[in-house]
């Protein structure tokens, strides 16, 4: 089985008591083969703070970017699944309709994407586009159009591509996420 990641509901403010406490059942209970990380998904946000002097400095805070929810990657199996569920200050699976029923694992470019608003996954890595590729447009309005990439804003993840719409060219201008490499 293959080891995804799952969103684990806690009580708001009881995110990094859920991650102490599960780190430390999953070290007791030998499940280090089925739990692999906890996260408490964070983003670092710069200030300024002025002061009494009048002095502007830059500070650093962490902000949770989801407030009541850690992010565990683990094999579902009835152990770890027991293992998770019954961490105290955890409420449940985000994705399992009730009745002990396994819940639904993150899309794997939801999980990207989390973990790279994180600043743990080099989000620019998983893109290599380059200018006169042809691409196919996934979904929106233009959803299935083939066209080229005319420009590309690699640090904006944006690209305009041209579509043939009536029989006439149309720049596009798309998500990097919203297209993908015909082969």
């Amino acid at each position: 089985m293959d080891k995804q990641w799952f969103v684990v509901q806690t009580y708001s403010g009881f995110e990094n008591n859920v991650k102490a406490n599960l780190e430390r059942r999953i070290e007791s209970m030998n499940m280090d083969e089925k739990i692999f990380r906890v996260l408490v998904p964070i983003e670092t946000v710069q200030e300024e703070v002025t002061n009494k002097k009048g002095e502007t400095k830059i500070k650093e805070r962490e902000i949770k970017i989801f407030p009541g929810y850690v992010l565990v990657e683990m094999v579902m199996t009835d152990d770890s699944w027991y293992v998770v569920r019954n961490t105290p200050n955890v409420t449940g699976f985000l994705g399992s309709v009730g009745g002990g029923s396994k819940p639904t694992p993150l899309l794997p470019e939801e999980a990207e994407n989390i973990l790279g608003s994180m600043g743990l996954v080099d989000m620019k890595s998983r893109y290599d586009f380059t200018m006169g590729q042809i691409v196919r447009i996934k979904e929106g309005v233009f959803a299935n159009l083939e066209g080229t990439i005319e420009e590309l804003e690699t640090e904006a993840e944006k690209m305009k591509v041209s579509v043939d719409m009536f029989g006439r060219e149309t720049k596009v201008e798309l998500d990097f996420s919203q297209v993908e490499k015909i082969d």
